[in-house]
């Protein structure tokens, strides 16, 4: 499940402030507003992210840092590359998740993978409410904070917090169910670029393990 690839620090989400919307409306808005903004306008973007963990004990694993890219609807390639390479990319029908030290791919069907993940509310074109309660959050950090629930009980997480600035995500904070909470800063964003569709091809590597998830 994508979920868990997010909780073990393999996946996450986009975007900081390098795109806003006209004028002081962006700073006025309401972080479900700048939410639907995101989602409505920006329909594909590159950008860089870094990541870490905090167990339910307190103890943070190591951080995470690499690149992203995605395009709506369901089109996205998160692509670790420090501590350790690892690769998420879906190319709007399958998810595939690739660990070279293993030399083994995961493939997934990507509605089976993102329908109620976070993947859904930021790479995601459907309506938020379907899969999520969304509720508002108090300001802070300078960033305003929205909370989305999944209505799925079997998501695998209990809630994702995002934070936004100048009508982006800027930062992401997800709870899962064994307690850990997943930190994702985001940075670099190039919005609305012309981006390959080969961008979100995967090709296994030969002599990979291929394992096909039903």
């Amino acid at each position: 499940m994508l979920l868990s690839t997010w909780t073990k620090g393999l996946l996450s989400s986009v975007l900081t402030a390098a795109l806003c919307l006209p004028g002081s409306q962006a700073t006025a808005a309401s972080a479900q507003e700048q939410l639907q903004g995101f989602v409505s306008k920006v329909q594909a973007a590159t950008g860089n992210f870094s990541q870490y963990t905090v167990g339910a004990q307190g103890q943070t694993k190591p951080a995470q840092s690499g690149q992203f890219a995605f395009q709506r609807p369901g089109r996205f390639k998160w692509d670790v590359l420090k501590p350790y390479a690892q690769q998420i990319v879906s190319d709007g029908q399958q998810l595939f998740q690739f660990d070279p030290d293993l030399n083994q791919v995961t493939v997934r069907k990507v509605d089976q993978a993102i329908g109620s993940s976070p993947a859904a509310i930021l790479f995601g074109s459907g309506s938020l409410e379907q899969s999520f309660t969304v509720t508002a959050l108090q300001d802070k950090d300078g960033l305003s904070w929205l909370r989305a629930k999944p209505r799925n009980g079997e998501a695998g997480f209990v809630h994702v917090d995002l934070g936004f600035s100048g009508g982006l995500p800027a930062r992401i904070i997800l709870l899962d169910a064994f307690g850990q909470n997943t930190h994702i800063e985001l940075s670099g964003l190039v919005p609305n670029p012309t981006v390959a569709v080969e961008v979100f091809r995967f090709v296994p590597p030969p002599g990979a393990d291929v394992v096909r998830m039903q």
